[in-house]
């Protein structure tokens, strides 16, 4: 197997943390749930509409993978998605925005400001709580795992440039 195979299935695999991990911000003009899950410790930005639009898109493109694998699109599985149901793509989801929340945790602890870089942690935090809650179900090969905490930082930069030049985002990083 290639490695760009190999690269391509990790991403495909993580496809649902990955847009989970951008659902609060393409929905966060939906007016509900803009409560902040727990303001003091986590900052203003952290809401339960956050928690709610992430597990649902991630259980969402895990369902639209599941379709695409049994019509016959099998090249980008690393897994038989007929084998599992839709809680990988919610802990998939859930963990990507659980793993952001536990980063914004210790970034207030560090004095660090809502928006504000921490390099390293701002793009890995997701991929550790999405890797960590998938693992309940279902444990993706060691290079799966490189793949996607040596892809992800540049994929994170790349949405962050977008984002910004769309007007979705105030910075570009």
């Amino acid at each position: 197997m290639s490695i760009t195979s190999i690269i391509f299935q990790a991403l495909y695999y993580f496809l649902p943390a990955y847009i989970a991990n951008m659902a609060p911000v393409l929905f966060q003009k939906l007016p509900f749930l803009d409560k902040p899950v727990w303001e003091a410790k986590l900052g203003k930005n952290k809401t339960w509409r956050g928690i709610v639009v992430a597990s649902i898109c991630g259980m969402l493109v895990f369902w639209l993978q599941k379709i695409a694998y049994t019509s016959g699109f099998t090249s980008l599985a690393i897994i038989d998605y007929s084998d599992f149901s839709i809680v990988l793509g919610f802990l998939l989801g859930f963990g990507a925005i659980f793993g952001d929340a536990v980063k914004s945790y210790y970034k207030r602890k560090a004095g660090i400001r809502p928006g504000e870089r921490w390099l390293g942690f701002d793009q890995l935090d997701f991929v550790i709580g999405g890797l960590a809650f998938s693992f309940l179900v279902y444990v993706p090969r060691a290079e799966v795992v490189v793949v996607l905490f040596l892809a992800t930082p540049f994929l994170h930069m790349l949405t962050n440039h977008i984002g910004y030049w769309l007007g979705m985002r105030k910075v570009k990083f």
